[in-house]
């Protein structure tokens, strides 16, 4: 049977810059594709091309007589006035005036309330806000991103392309949406950075970049699979890359030594050995990596606790985000907010930073204590050039007390001297992402803040933000959906169940347990096996920050009592010390035995309350 959907020697540019060339791309029944790539390598493009909203410059696309192609976009729009039912019944419409086929009355109303209660929109008579006679404009993003695609999927499309679907999804949402594509008859393909959701969803990864020779790499299986997969690629184009080289070397040094072109045979070598020259300068710039130098400046604070929520509650509104909230913020915590969306997590990050007053209770805090906080709203100018967005006033920046030129600045996060100025509206959604996060680092923090950081942000930058995250020596506290970058990053979870409740845990899986009634929160479960597989995937090629371990519940509980048990150790073996220089206790032989006893016991427990202090700093890294 032949492909649903094809795209044969694809080429699109935009201006002088080519996104993708002579692109080939098929998807066949039952394929679950996963489409990433770097920012600015034309995913979104790609999808748009194959759903028939872009013309490509070259080559052909096809689509199988009679086979239906959905398509949700990255923003979810709808028109003023719609409700969420009269969303899904002008899909259906349009479906039907598209492919000349009528749906009866009977069959249309099933695939609405079918379409609809998969997606968690309940009938008009359920106590829910997002029952199908609200209107669609004043929902959330997650809802309004359900909605979307249920508006694709009410057509019963052969397949359906997703860009970037989880990006205002919460995490139940996005194990919403894993559900459907995993049993869907439709085949799908998504652009996604959600590595989580790629292990879990694809059955087979494309990366489009200008890395491949084809412009694409294509690996059946899960992510981990891919990863695998590229490393091998990877392998065997560097062996290639090298012999070229050693060839290339040998006809220079003969070129040198002046043939002369007369003969066929020394004429034709000349033109061989121009021609290889050729290729490796065209594979050593395709194989060219650049990376963003991501590196979060902490201050020198030496106190160790810094915010401190006694009996607080919360509230926005007039609803109550959450009550009786005891939990402190130390330095070198790495801790990650969960809940569903509605649940209060940006309320909270608000009211760390002081932006929202608590309602209740107690906040204290370190003197002259330094927050940075990247809010979900992004505010940025965007009509400001990116020199003025990076460098205000001049032409240079500080940056971890060291001037820096703008442009030397900005090159650290993948700009070119041309885009400097260049208004900050015409950069795509994962270069104003960068613009931002260069913006945070040249603040020192003893607290960081982050609302969603990864919107927009494609896997190589989210992999440096990772890393760098785990460098930061101040205190983080993390609102992400992504969970492979929680579960990586973050040593403790504050879990929000929405009604004004919350608890700590040890990780994200722990939250996902305790909330489906699974476990108590004091032993952390193991992760999903697919989860596990893809963090061991993904190990060999991350920094040493990656191996780190994160503590138990128990274990950081120690932790944060540890410095109290140092300070008794050191005051008992200083006490028992000084007995012994006490003359009195050195001339009496009763008195010594037991000093030197009461010495060996302290010593004892100095150096094991040390080293447990050790190991539990390792640990947390």
């Amino acid at each position: 049977m032949p492909p649903i959907l094809s795209a044969q020697g694809v080429s699109k540019r935009f201006g002088a810059t080519p996104l993708f060339e002579e692109i080939h791309f098929a998807v066949n029944e039952g394929d679950r594709i996963g489409l990433i790539g770097p920012n600015g390598a034309g995913k979104s493009t790609l999808l748009a091309v194959l759903a028939g909203e872009i013309e490509p410059d070259s080559g052909e696309i096809s689509v199988r007589r009679r086979a239906r192609v959905g398509y949700v976009r990255q923003i979810s729009e709808f028109a003023a006035g719609l409700t969420v039912r009269g969303v899904v019944e002008a899909a259906l419409r349009g479906s039907e005036g598209r492919s000349q086929a009528h749906v009866g009355l009977e069959e249309k109303e099933r695939r609405i309330r079918e379409t609809l209660g998969r997606a968690g929109f309940a009938d008009a008579g359920a106590a829910t806000p997002n029952r199908m006679d609200s209107e669609a404009r004043s929902l959330s993003g997650g809802w309004r991103k359900r909605l979307a695609i249920a508006e694709a999927m009410v057509t019963e499309p052969d397949v359906l392309l997703l860009d970037e679907p989880t990006n205002h999804l919460d995490m139940e949402g996005i194990e919403w949406l894993e559900g459907v594509l995993r049993t869907a008859r439709f085949a799908c393909v998504v652009v996604s950075h959600d590595r989580y959701f790629l292990e879990n969803v694809a059955s087979e990864v494309v990366e489009l970049s200008r890395l491949y020779a084809e412009g694409v790499l294509r690996v059946r299986g899960s992510y981990s699979k891919f990863l695998e997969g590229r490393e091998q690629y990877l392998e065997t184009q560097s062996r290639m890359q090298e012999s070229l080289r050693n060839r290339v070397k040998t006809e220079i040094e003969w070129l040198r030594r002046g043939p002369k072109a007369r003969a066929t045979k020394a004429k034709a070598r000349i033109d061989n050995a121009q021609d290889l020259i050729a290729k490796l300068a065209e594979v050593d710039g395709r194989t060219r990596a650049a990376t963003a130098g991501i590196e979060f400046s902490a201050s020198d604070r030496q106190t160790r606790r810094l915010i401190l929520f006694e009996e607080a509650s919360v509230a926005l509104g007039g609803r109550e985000i959450v009550r009786g909230l005891n939990f402190g913020v130390t330095n070198g915590m790495k801790l990650g907010l969960a809940g569903s969306n509605g649940s209060g997590k940006t309320t909270i990050l608000r009211a760390i930073a002081g932006e929202v007053p608590i309602a209740g209770g107690e906040v204290k805090r370190a003197q002259n204590l330094r927050i940075v906080y990247l809010s979900q709203m992004r505010e940025i100018d965007t009509s400001l050039t990116l020199r003025r967005a990076l460098a205000p006033d001049s032409d240079a920046v500080v940056y971890q007390d060291r001037v820096i030129h703008v442009a030397g600045y900005a090159a650290r996060f993948l700009f070119t001297g041309d885009q400097l100025n260049q208004p900050v509206e015409r950069l795509s959604g994962g270069e104003r992402g960068r613009v931002l996060i260069a913006r945070l680092m040249l603040q020192p923090a003893d607290v960081l803040l982050l609302d969603e950081p990864t919107n927009d942000l494609d896997i190589p930058t989210l992999e440096i933000l990772e890393d760098a995250l785990l460098e930061f020596n101040g205190a983080l506290v993390l609102v992400t959906h992504d969970r492979y970058l929680l579960d990586r990053v973050c040593n403790l979870v504050l879990g929000l169940d929405g009604r004004g409740q919350a608890r700590i845990f040890a990780d994200y899986t722990q939250w996902e347990q305790w909330k489906q009634g699974g476990t108590d929160n004091t032993a952390s479960g193991d992760a999903p096996r697919a989860e596990a597989q893809l963090l061991k995937a993904a190990a060999p090629a991350s920094s040493s920050g990656a191996g780190r371990k994160k503590l138990s519940y128990l274990e950081q509980r120690e932790f944060d009592g540890i410095e109290e048990r140092i300070d008794r150790a050191d005051e008992r073996l200083s006490a028992a010390r000084g007995r012994l220089e006490d003359p009195v206790v050195a001339t009496n032989p009763a008195l010594l035995t037991g000093a030197l006893a009461e010495l060996e016991t302290a010593q004892a427990e100095h150096d094991a309350i040390y080293q447990r202090w050790a190991e539990l700093s390792e640990k947390a890294g």
